[in-house]
């Protein structure tokens, strides 16, 4: 098949996009695929000429500044046959169709439903989980509202507006306080990679802390913190909407920080970070996170794939959910691919039982009449 394999994007997870979309094609083109390789940059070009990775890696192609415009970017158009991604420099306006997208991109503008929308209007097929689920999961207050109608156990947390923030911070300060004890963790709403999250211990660190995270999104996230928590860590394959495959949970897995927290520097930067795979779980415990990443995966009507984080409190044993990961980090060391062949399942076969999910879900949507 030709698969079309999405990379970069204007999210600060563009450079864990490109290692994650580096692995994605290599096991694509061993699996004797056609990879047609396009890479979006920091500030949103599309790129289909060339080396689009190659492009994006040596950082030199991340202004539109330095692109020549007649070479590069892309449409959505309808060709003879189906809708499509086409150059807007081919003699015809035409590419040789491609069979599907994976879609590797982390964070706002690509795993939040927006791209997902794109290739729905172009009637493409594609990898992961559809507009809604996206949308749902990126966003973490809406995601925790969901959660909770569903009856899934979390953490107090409170919401705190950019807007009225920057109005009165000393408002919003007292009131946090006196509703929630430290330590407390501050994340922006939509974002992941631990970007822009930080651990607050006293006013000054929680003021600094939600300054921080309103560089990143206008929809801050306080959540009560758990002392001395295990992170623990789910991966899901499947379809929520499948009869024949259904959503399925790997092994657990343990994240063992060599920071405060799993911040960024933690994942990204510093090796000494653990991961324990398969997690030291009673088996009941187990049995009982897996159950709970399936049904937070299906709360969202999730599809294709997923990672679901848990906290365990050390000290009651309670475990709370987290977050939802719709585009988790996908290079052969990363948690969701580490998970699946812990399971029993190696890269290669994780990324064509992908490949057919999306398949799929395609062909549901397809039953979909838009007459009347």
């Amino acid at each position: 098949m030709r698969i079309g394999v999405v990379f970069g994007g204007r999210s600060s997870e563009h450079t864990v996009s490109l290692a994650s979309a580096r692995n994605v094609m290599q096991a694509l083109e061993a699996a004797g695929h056609t990879v047609v390789p396009i890479g979006i940059t920091q500030d949103g070009h599309w790129l289909t000429d060339g080396d689009p990775m190659h492009q994006l890696a040596d950082r030199r192609t991340l202004s539109t500044s330095n692109l020549p415009a007649e070479k590069n970017g892309s449409t959505v158009e309808q060709g003879d046959h189906c809708w499509g991604l086409l150059p807007q420099t081919q003699p015809d306006g035409l590419q040789p169709n491609l069979d599907l997208i994976f879609p590797i991109l982390h964070g706002p503008y690509g795993e939040d439903g927006t791209v997902q929308g794109l290739l729905e209007l172009a009637n493409l097929p594609y990898v992961g989980c559809g507009v809604l689920a996206s949308a749902a999961a990126m966003d973490k207050v809406v995601a925790k509202q969901i959660f909770a109608s569903e009856g899934l156990p979390q953490t107090e947390y409170r919401v705190v507006n950019r807007a009225r923030w920057q109005q009165d911070a000393d408002a919003f300060l007292t009131k946090l306080m006196a509703e929630l004890p430290f330590p407390l963790f501050i994340k922006p709403a939509n974002l992941g990679s631990s970007v822009g999250v930080s651990k607050a211990e006293n006013e000054g660190a929680l003021r600094n802390a939600i300054n921080l995270a309103c560089r990143y999104d206008r929809k801050i996230v306080v959540e009560q913190g758990i002392v001395n928590a295990r992170e623990i860590e789910v991966s899901i394959l499947g379809n929520s909407q499948s009869i024949a495959h259904p959503p399925q949970a790997s092994v657990a897995g343990e994240i063992v920080p060599s920071a405060d927290f799993y911040d960024y520097e933690a994942k990204y930067e510093d090796e000494s970070s653990e991961l324990v795979i398969p997690a030291n779980l009673r088996p009941d415990l187990l049995t009982y996170v897996q159950q709970m990443a399936v049904n937070a995966f299906m709360a969202v009507d999730g599809a294709g794939l997923a990672r679901v984080d848990f906290l365990q409190d050390n000290q009651s044993g309670m475990i709370y959910l987290n977050e939802i990961n719709t585009m988790p980090g996908f290079t052969q060391i990363s948690m969701y691919p580490k998970l699946w062949e812990a399971s029993g399942l190696s890269y290669p076969e994780l990324v064509d039982r992908l490949v057919q999910l999306a398949f799929e879900e395609f062909e549901d949507r397809q039953q979909n009449r838009s007459d009347r």
